[in-house]
């Protein structure tokens, strides 16, 4: 099986050992981040530096000012963490290794937007925002998410894009210093948690005769019991529409689903058509995602049917035991098309939840369900013991 290490531009500039270091583990691609939000990430080999501080969501290449001119939304610039085009040096190096080159591309997940202009946040049912995560209904929200995937995607050099955040994105966010883990919440739980209120979404509901205050009051009293101690179980198996059940009314939770639902799906539609139209002809087009349409968050929900029509593959989050796999590549595998893309993606770091012992065995079941190919994250975080790991694994695959 193909298989793609992600990387960030930081773990390769300055460290001239780093491109080699990857392309031996046996992976024939790197996906290297373009596009990025904020993080703190290690860098355990690195000649310079231990530890990175990306402050705050940006691009990491220079950006077309002619095209961001009369923009209301633009990119970010990065600061000292990937100073001038760190995306194209740290790609020039990589291919120098022999290695292909896609661009990695964080869309609607915008810490920085979220200060500067509040407006652009979803709103949850109680008021509250959610700075992290910018409204994909808003139009300006839309635009600059078109034209920043149309920019980062594809730059000189890349053959390939994976598009990650490309939807809606919700309460569950890896944000620093996170403290919501005191109520565990439930897939239905954390959906209700994440729709939004703002004044677009608002509109949207009432185009489907849904009133918006009265669908808030119903997700707060959904949830109320659960703050008090009396909800369902995470894990606990879903209503049809999602939501119903908590609301007390299937109608009014299916209307909202599909107001959400077309909301991400022409969103996606118009992205990749703006990534194909920027890019030279045979530019692949990968998006992570879950093929649950209500999903939220760097995996996006999608209707794996109708998203297999546009984008060229998906990423699969294959981190977990078998029945995780299954649960996201076999509604994936029923309906790919004879060139289909269905990377299965893997946490090879144990610091962070990964198995890179079971990486062989892991991958095998995931072939077995459908995967054409295999993500492995991260190259530039995981420690040399784990790397050694995976370096046993792909040479056996």
């Amino acid at each position: 099986m193909r298989a793609s290490a992600f990387v960030y531009p930081w773990d390769v500039v300055g460290d001239p050992a780093a491109p080699e270091r990857i392309a031996a583990l046996g992976v024939a691609q790197v996906t290297l981040a373009a596009a990025y939000h904020s993080t703190r990430a290690l860098t355990p080999r690195h000649p310079r530096h231990r530890v990175v501080t990306a402050e705050h969501a940006a691009v990491l290449y220079p950006t077309d000012e002619h095209r961001w001119r009369d923009r209301e939304l633009r990119p970010y610039a990065a600061g000292a963490w990937a100073p001038g085009d760190a995306w194209g040096e740290a790609a020039a190096a990589l291919r120098a290794a022999g290695l292909d080159v896609h661009t990695w591309v964080v869309l609607a997940h915008n810490s920085r937007m979220g200060r500067d202009r509040p407006d652009t946040s979803v709103v949850n049912a109680y008021g509250d925002r959610y700075p992290w995560a910018p409204c994909i209904a808003q139009p300006a929200v839309r635009a600059y998410l078109v034209e920043l995937a149309a920019e980062a995607a594809t730059r000189p050099g890349a053959s390939g894009t994976e598009l990650e955040s490309l939807g809606w994105y919700g309460l569950a966010h890896l944000h620093a210093h996170d403290k919501i883990g005191g109520v565990p919440l439930g897939d239905a739980e954390q959906y209700l948690m994440s729709l939004c209120f703002c004044p677009h979404c608002r509109a949207g509901y009432a185009d489907r005769g849904v009133d918006g205050e009265r669908l808030a009051a119903a997700v707060r009293r959904g949830l109320a019991p659960h703050w008090a101690g009396r909800g369902t179980a995470p894990g606990a198996v879903l209503d049809a529409p999602v939501g119903a059940a908590l609301l007390g009314d299937a109608d009014l939770a299916a209307a909202v689903l599909d107001w959400r639902t077309r909301q991400a799906r022409s969103l996606q539609e118009a992205v990749v058509a703006a990534v194909r139209a920027a890019a030279e002809p045979g530019f692949q087009v990968l998006m992570h995602a879950d093929p649950a349409p209500y999903r939220c968050g760097a995996n996006a929900g999608v209707d794996a049917a109708h998203i297999l029509g546009v984008a060229d593959g998906l990423v699969l989050p294959c981190t977990g035991d078998a029945a995780a796999r299954e649960a996201v590549l076999g509604p994936a595998a029923r309906h790919a098309r004879r060139h289909t893309v269905l990377a299965a993606n893997f946490t090879v770091v144990r610091g962070m939840g990964g198995s890179p012992a079971t990486l062989a065995a892991d991958a095998a079941h995931a072939a077995s369900l459908g995967a054409t190919e295999l993500r492995l994250y991260h190259a530039g975080l995981a420690a040399e013991a784990d790397l050694a790991l995976v370096r046993e694994a792909l040479a056996g695959l």
